[in-house]
């Protein structure tokens, strides 16, 4: 049965998708239509999804409110009080089986593609998302369901072929302050000739992710025919993948795992392989750092999540390295958008002060590259990677991919944390640095503004187990403004970065 109300034209947007109307609460009642739900309308001649809120102010009785977006849409077409046919859309299948993972049961390949499809329609509610994401939480994946997710998200958006026999990648898992080790990796691996393309997310959990920090140097939002420009002219790109509408279905299950800073392993699994068989990756190595206040916390975990790459690797046809590292500390000194850009400069264009730590391990990182896909025979990779970026051959190729992508390609590694504001924190006793709390340095650099204020962060002046003395520097805060400076050393006196002892 049909529910038939007056247009009313309201003159303000929602930026929603779907798009929002608004009616009375108890004329919804009458027709079974609950906050939130969708609803197709008959508008203009036309038929269209929506979303139903409830009103006692904006619409008197018999009027449905019509959002600005939804009624522009339409051109001369709607007009107030035309008359508007809604009906209640059925509850679709995915929420019967989002209900039944929450239960505990396994999901049948067409139950999890009739979740994502309905993502990536718009057809689930923030609040159904949210559930979908909690599911995970409460109830593993098993390996069939691990693959029927990761096959279903990549398949329901575009796909990029690149003409090269070999497409490498290197990922980390993430959650790990600093580890910039990426961006350096990329111009190493590039420089020795192979193709690898490099789509990332922005940060969930940390201060900065890939897509953030070289965003610093370069635009990093570009179309797929660009990116494969980019790539025909360098090997390589860096750039973000929110903007390609690959795998759709992850962009917005980040956006549900983004306000509270948690991503299960399972959903971090999925969204990191969806993306590689979405851009047509053959061989990968993946980094998995785990430590206490790391996003993996304990060797247990590390070898599970290992083990599951290795299973969706072995499924889709993808040669695959998964690297187990011990982290107690962060990878580099810099952490927030521009700070560890410099750091990443640094090791490229070998400053004396470069971090030692970020270096070696983008060397080792680039080394399995090399190894995984025979360029060096076993036990040589590390030192051809070594020589590659000793030479300046990583570097030049850096500047190739800066300019391509639209960058200053001559920036200095000082040149990118000019004119902001810092605040020297110092060891209020002598000791020696026994601990360094990863989710203390993520929570702080947040509050400085980062990553959305590309200068924010904090540089660490001293390292785990260095010796330090009273009135020593430990680590230096940056920002763009002194509030955001008072709001740190507020946040400090709630939490410790460092232990001294």
């Amino acid at each position: 049965m049909s529910l038939f109300l007056r247009a009313k034209k309201l003159d303000f947007s929602s930026d929603s998708h779907p798009p929002i109307v608004v009616l009375r609460e108890e004329e919804g009642g009458i027709f079974g239509i609950q906050l939130g739900d969708l609803v197709e309308l008959v508008l203009g001649g036309e038929r269209v999804i929506a979303r139903a809120f409830f009103s006692k102010r904006k619409v008197n009785a018999g009027q449905i409110g019509l959002f600005r977006d939804l009624w522009k849409q339409k051109g001369k077409k709607v007009a107030n009080g035309d008359a508007v046919e809604i009906r209640e859309m059925s509850r679709p299948p995915s929420i019967q089986a989002i209900k039944k993972k929450l239960l505990g049961k396994r999901l049948s390949y067409e139950e999890i593609h009739s979740i994502v499809r309905d993502i990536v329609d718009n057809r689930l509610s923030r609040i159904e998302l949210t559930y979908f994401v909690a599911s995970s939480f409460m109830n593993r994946y098993t390996d069939h369901e691990l693959y029927f997710l990761t096959k279903a998200i990549a398949e329901t958006g575009k796909q990029i072929r690149f003409p090269a026999r070999i497409v490498c990648d290197k990922h980390s898992v993430g959650g790990l302050a600093g580890n910039r080790t990426t961006m350096v990796v990329i111009p190493i691996v590039a420089a020795a000739g192979l193709t690898i393309p490099k789509t990332s997310s922005r940060a969930i959990t940390s201060p900065s992710g890939t897509a953030d920090t070289m965003e610093v140097l370069a635009p990093v939002s570009f179309q797929t025919d660009q990116i494969k420009r980019i790539v025909q002219k360098t090997k390589a790109c860096m750039v973000w993948g929110g903007g390609l509408d690959l795998a759709p279905a992850d962009d917005e299950i980040i956006h549900v795992s983004r306000p509270i800073s948690m991503e299960p392993y399972t959903k971090m699994l999925v969204s990191i392989m969806a993306k590689k068989v979405a851009m047509g990756i053959t061989h990968v190595v993946i980094d998995v750092p785990w430590g206490p206040t790391a996003k993996i916390d304990t060797l247990h975990d590390a070898r599970w999540v290992a083990s599951k790459f290795r299973y969706l690797g072995r499924r889709f046809g993808i040669t695959m390295k998964v690297v187990i590292s011990h982290s107690s500390e962060p990878i580099g000194r810099g952490m927030g958008p521009a700070l560890e850009a410099r750091d990443v400069l640094r090791v490229l264009q070998q400053k004396e002060w470069r971090p030692k730590d970020l270096e070696d391990k983008a060397i080792s990182l680039a080394g399995s590259i090399f190894e995984l896909t025979r360029l060096a025979k076993k036990g040589t990779g590390s030192s051809l990677a070594r020589d590659i970026l000793l030479s300046g051959r990583a570097w030049k190729k850096m500047q190739e991919i800066i300019k391509v992508q639209g960058g200053d390609a001559h920036v200095d590694s000082e040149d990118v944390t000019v004119g902001v504001k810092r605040y020297r924190v110092r060891a209020g006793i002598p000791g020696i640095v026994s601990k360094m709390n990863n989710h203390a340095i993520n929570d702080v650099a947040r509050v400085l503004g980062a990553p959305y204020d590309k200068k924010a962060g904090l540089f660490l002046n001293k390292r785990l187990g260095e010796r330090c003395r009273a009135g020593d520097r430990l680590f230096t805060l940056y920002a763009s403004s002194s509030n955001r400076i008072k709001l740190a050393l507020e946040a400090l006196q709630h939490t410790h970065i460092y232990s001294i002892q």
